[in-house]
């Protein structure tokens, strides 16, 4: 089984950047990178880049070596080679049949209406519990041989519990914020929780710094690492998210604050200073932390 932990030393301080190739990079984006570059890099650890595209629908490699140049051109050297989830599939393949040789998946064919209908989402990052509707009465010992949706069977009573450097100690059941998560759609595609939880684990990223709107993801996550008898971060950071004039947050539709448009503006020390400036760092102090 190939336990591909990317070069990071166990234990030893490791962060991540791990952007998705579904379009050009914006200010939020850069803003995210730059906060897990120097968390990583103030403890001396290593920073990580993973590509994660395991939505081959949207995902494209031109802009992956977009992300990559992005980046360079910034500064912001990550360390190794980057991590592509796409390639992944085996390590994936491997987790998925321990999973359900232990009886703990089950096929789902809920329709995405239905879906929706079933639960109201949570209004921090629009997750929706899953109201159990194919949850099986007995376990299911043969779902990963199926060519159906895929879903983790949750611990009705468990609790997970973790720090965020901003949102403080954290207890969340997993039951009552995703309920039993996807881990592989009908068409093979695999999950976010899945990838990102298996991900970080065989990475031995022990810093995670994202936007706060991934803040409830970070339960399921350590779930499923804690079922598999992975490691798992040991700090979170959920940064807010930066929004635009009218106090939506930014996305790739933002195209005045897409990275070619920025790169037009400003140099690369000018937009780490401005960067700085919004999350109320002292600029001189992080720029002695980029090469």
């Amino acid at each position: 089984m190939p336990h591909a932990r990317c070069a990071a030393v166990a234990d030893s301080p490791a962060g991540r950047f791990a952007p998705s190739p579904t379009g050009r990079m914006h200010l939020g984006n850069i803003y995210a990178a730059l906060l897990s570059f120097l968390s990583a890099r103030q403890k001396g650890g290593r920073w990580f880049l993973r590509i994660e595209d395991i939505d081959s629908q949207r995902s494209h490699r031109e802009y992956a070596l977009q992300i990559m140049d992005d980046l360079e051109w910034l500064g912001l050297q990550w360390d190794g080679e980057p991590v592509f989830q796409s390639e992944r599939s085996d390590i994936y393949l491997h987790y998925l049949e321990e999973l359900s040789k232990r009886g703990l998946l089950y096929p789902c064919r809920c329709t995405r209406a239905a879906l929706l209908a079933s639960s109201a989402p949570h209004a921090s990052d629009g997750l929706r519990p899953y109201a159990g509707t194919c949850r099986p009465a007995t376990p299911c010992f043969n779902a990963a041989s199926l060519h159906e949706t895929l879903r983790l069977h949750i611990d009705d009573n468990a609790v997970v519990e973790f720090d965020d450097t901003i949102c403080g100690h954290m207890s969340v059941k997993p039951a009552d914020t995703t309920g039993d998560f996807v881990v592989r759609r009908r068409d093979g595609a695999w999950a976010y929780q899945f990838a990102v939880a298996i991900d970080d684990a065989l990475m031995s990223i022990t810093d995670v710094v994202r936007g706060n709107d991934l803040l409830l993801s970070t339960a399921p996550q350590r779930y499923l690492q804690q079922l598999l008898g992975l490691g798992m971060p040991s700090t979170y950071t959920h940064i807010p998210l930066l929004t635009n004039v009218d106090g939506q947050r930014l996305s790739k539709r933002d195209s005045s604050l897409a990275m070619d448009v920025l790169r037009s503006k400003f140099s690369p020390r000018d937009l780490i200073v401005h960067i700085c400036r919004l999350a109320k760092l002292e600029p001189e102090h992080v720029l002695t932390q980029i090469p």
